[in-house]
């Protein structure tokens, strides 16, 4: 779901990685298989058993109390298109989902543009009912890779969507850092009155976004072009328009110096950047903050790699990425396309070609 499920590596630049006291304090532990190409993990408090798996072709699967349920809980394939970097690809659910039943998807339509849909379920919280269906968002898709298709509500009860730049490479027309389109930014949505504001630009394929629930920012894993990686994070408090630098900037170093930054907007750097093909490396897949039970792993930000599933992980501290480490014991076999929080913090991961969930457990 990016460069061609495009382009990270765990090496850090200038850094070296010394495994501490919770490298061998964590482990992964199966949680159930038999899912079709599994490319995002949602949940909310209204349903503390239960947790909910986005299938690429256009399935949203239940998992409850561990067991993966026949049927589906939403079924959008006849909407979606898909593979590749298409598809359906991310799920939220509103805050008071227990009460109003509304959750919300982002997929490429059958002409491959990006939409975002909300939708209610029935009553008992089983399925959902396609015919409320209400688009949010509908932006136009001028490639068919660099999607994005993430979603996360933010404290201030805001649907933030993050998209990617429009797609080939390189950013042809240098959409990222133009105000006319919605591609290469975050866009911020209103579901009660449908108002839609750009609050932050300069992505090329934000691969997974994530709220920390302690501090409210959100954590962004953005693929690069083929040099660096990064993790960004976006403060929805801050005030003016935030750009995270792409087309000028891959990472921190000048990738296009014949643009320039959109003015007026606030250049943010990378917390975390890193090479790219490096140790088995392709994409970086965007992870959490770990507020959860594992004691081992609270505080840190852990992300991974779509090609080795290989799990790494940091200390953010005043905006300061600490304590960098590679997990050589958390890999995700079968290709690691999204981590998911549930209910209590727990933290999930994805195995795309592998159908599996797993969960982030002390060893």
């Amino acid at each position: 779901m990016r460069r061609g499920l495009v382009a990270l590596a765990i090496s850090a630049i200038a850094v070296s990685l010394v495994a501490g006291p919770a490298e061998g304090a964590l482990r992964l532990a199966r949680v159930t298989g038999g899912l079709s190409s599994p490319v995002d993990l949602a949940s909310t408090p209204s349903q503390p058993g239960r947790l909910y798996v986005v299938e690429q072709g256009g399935l949203v699967r239940m998992i409850r109390n561990g067991s993966l349920q026949a049927g589906a809980f939403l079924d959008v394939r006849d909407q979606v298109s898909c593979c590749g970097e298409q598809g359906l690809l991310g799920l939220a659910f509103h805050p008071r989902f227990g009460e109003n039943g509304r959750l919300y998807v982002n997929y490429t339509n059958s002409a491959g543009d990006t939409r975002v849909v909300e939708y209610r379920s029935n009553a008992a919280r089983t399925a959902v009912d396609e015919r409320t269906a209400r688009v949010l968002l509908a932006v136009g898709q001028p490639y068919a890779n660099h999607n994005a298709g993430d979603l996360a509500f933010g404290r201030d009860g805001f649907l933030y969507v993050p998209l990617g730049d429009g797609g080939s490479g390189g950013d042809p027309g240098n959409r990222a850092q133009n105000m006319r389109t919605r591609l290469g930014k975050i866009v911020r949505i209103s579901v009660s009155t449908g108002d839609k504001r750009i609050v932050a630009l300069g992505f090329r394929n934000p691969w997974r976004v994530s709220l920390d629930r302690q501090t409210g920012r959100l954590w962004i894993g953005d693929v690069g072009q083929g040099a660096r990686e990064e993790v960004d994070v976006f403060n929805p408090a801050a005030a003016g328009l935030e750009n995270y630098g792409w087309r000028r900037l891959e990472g921190t170093s000048l990738y296009n110096g014949s643009t320039r930054l959109h003015q007026p907007s606030r250049y943010v750097p990378p917390v975390h950047q890193y090479v790219t093909y490096t140790n088995g490396g392709c994409a970086i897949t965007g992870g959490f903050v770990y507020r959860g039970p594992v004691r081992a792993a609270r505080g840190r930000y852990l992300f991974g790699d779509y090609c080795n599933g290989r799990v790494s992980s940091f200390v953010p501290r005043n905006g300061r990425r600490t304590d960098l480490r590679v997990h050589s014991g958390l890999t995700v076999p079968g290709n690691l396309s999204s981590f998911g929080e549930g209910p209590t913090g727990h933290l999930f991961l994805l195995s795309h070609n592998g159908g599996t969930v797993y969960r982030l457990i002390a060893r």
